[in-house]
């Protein structure tokens, strides 16, 4: 009885090392750099699932691929094999294909200065709130190569790839002293201004960028969701396992002194 609780304490004792490290590094992953909003969890949401998917073929798909994904694997977010090729398949590709690209890692060099990162475990790689604010602090600079700069990733190759739903905006910046050297002065984000209309509204924008994030959550991990099933049931197994060896332990040793 002793070994199977030291046993299970130690399971614990690992398993809030790891939550412990996994908030840690979440926390420190921008730590220094713009502060991070938090991403809705729609990850549960087939409909969300599917516009995410939209968003990501129509606009992610074409310079990143996720080649740990096939087309067919979208099954699991309510839609069909014809909904599928109909909706999703923008090329020559079949329905159980991988989400490849046509284009060549030499030639994203060539125009990005370095090959665009697969997608596939992107969400795992960064965070769905990295995302989130990322695609959500894109502004004009016409002293970039692009013509674009992000809050995020500042001096990002990649272009707003998603400025017509946006809309262009500019960010203002104010010169404020260093409240830890009062001689140096660093530049402080105060804000976006609108140059041009997007055809969404800021909150429908927004909402839809939610969207691609829970795609790229899930595409990240698309068992996520039985994982997480099967962990609660696991706990609950070990828990009435304990409890009836413990019971069992007692009821062994209570005519033995």
């Amino acid at each position: 009885m002793k070994r199977i609780l030291h046993t299970l304490m130690g399971v614990c004792q690992a398993t809030v090392l790891i939550a412990a490290l996994s908030f840690a590094f979440n926390a420190s992953a921008n730590e220094g750099g713009f502060p991070l909003d938090k991403a809705p969890n729609r990850v549960s949401n087939n409909a969300s699932l599917q516009n995410g998917a939209k968003i990501f073929v129509n606009y992610c798909l074409n310079c990143h691929a996720a080649v740990s994904m096939r087309y067919n694997r979208l099954r699991d977010i309510g839609l069909t094999d014809q909904q599928i090729k109909d909706n999703l398949i923008l090329n020559n590709a079949k329905v159980g294909d991988l989400m490849t690209i046509s284009m060549t890692p030499k030639e994203g060099k060539v125009f990005f200065g370095k090959n665009p990162p697969d997608l596939s475990v992107e969400a795992r790689a960064r965070s769905p709130d990295w995302i989130y604010t990322y695609f959500r602090t894109f502004y004009r600079d016409d002293a970039t190569q692009t013509g674009w700069n992000n809050l995020v990733y500042p001096n990002v190759g990649m272009p707003h790839v998603l400025w017509q739903l946006q809309g262009e905006r500019t960010a203002k910046f104010e010169e404020r002293k260093d409240p830890h050297d009062e001689a140096r002065a660093e530049k402080v984000f105060v804000g976006f201004e609108q140059l041009t209309p997007g055809t969404m509204k800021s909150q429908e924008y927004d909402d839809n960028i939610a969207d691609l994030v829970a795609f790229l959550s899930w595409m990240a991990e698309p068992v996520q969701l039985e994982r997480k099933r099967l962990g609660v049931v696991v706990l609950l197994f070990l828990a009435i396992f304990t409890l009836l060896a413990w019971r069992l332990n007692k009821s062994y040793w209570k005519d033995i002194h």
